[in-house]
């Protein structure tokens, strides 16, 4: 390899895996392609949020066409952007389609997470027509630029979420929230320098934390996968300590 190539290789550090779980976990809303009646593809704008491992989550409602469209044939995909890519030339910007098929789930830790994620949605969750699904995810198609474009298969998009981090999860989400808001504040200014608001924890997973404030999202992503509640808090208080170390 002659030196042009190999400062080529070491230019280009572009982790499409990274890329795509950096789309899932921050787009808010996404494009959800069903099945129709008469076969032809029907899409629909919807909000969505993810369970700890990385499945989009929907609040449907029974009345809509996509709803009886998947009721009928669960295969579906869902077009996600990156947040800021849906502005100026909207191909500019990281957009991940998910394909799968979408199945309600009554799991209250998806209802805790879709909820935290739209909180004003939790006028109308309880509504007897509406409900929560989850894709089961097959593959993935990622779009992030020129030379930039992967098919990932669903079994490496998820990540595995041990059961004592999936429990505890949203335990850890209202702690970090109300004890300790001045931590999740530095996360964002500090060390992902957005500007300042309430921001608050929407979510965690192994690899990383979610977090919103007035309806913009974002994603702080760990140095390493975590593996417990342990290794949850000795990682947030590193966090906190590298945050209140740097100049404001």
């Amino acid at each position: 390899m002659g030196q042009d190539q190999q400062e080529d290789v070491r230019r280009d550090t572009f982790d499409a895996l990274a890329a795509a779980r950096r789309v899932l976990r921050t787009a808010s809303t996404g494009g959800l392609g069903t099945v129709g009646e008469d076969g032809h593809p029907f899409t629909s704008l919807v909000t969505a949020a993810t369970t700890i491992s990385g499945e989009p989550v929907m609040l449907l409602s029974d009345l809509a066409v996509h709803t009886r469209n998947l009721k009928r044939d669960a295969r579906a995909s869902i077009l996600l952007v990156e947040p800021g890519g849906e502005a100026g030339d909207p191909l500019a910007g990281a957009r991940l389609t998910v394909v799968g098929r979408v199945v309600a789930d009554a799991d209250p830790r998806l209802r805790s997470r879709f909820l935290a994620r739209h909180p004003e949605a939790s006028g109308y969750a309880d509504f007897k027509d509406f409900s929560f699904y989850r894709m089961a995810v097959e593959a993935a198609h990622l779009v992030a630029g020129f030379g930039r474009i992967v098919t990932i298969a669903g079994t490496d998009l998820l990540v595995d979420a041990p059961p004592s981090l999936a429990d505890g999860e949203a335990g850890a989400v209202a702690h970090m929230n109300e004890d300790h808001a001045d931590a999740v504040q530095l996360y964002a200014t500090r060390l992902l320098g957005l500007p300042d608001g309430p921001w608050k924890l929407t979510g965690l997973d192994p690899h990383g934390l979610d977090m919103s404030c007035a309806g913009r999202s974002a994603r702080l992503d760990f140095d390493a996968p975590i593996d417990g509640p342990g290794k949850l808090r000795q990682t947030l208080v590193a966090l906190a300590g590298q945050a209140r170390g740097m100049a404001a």
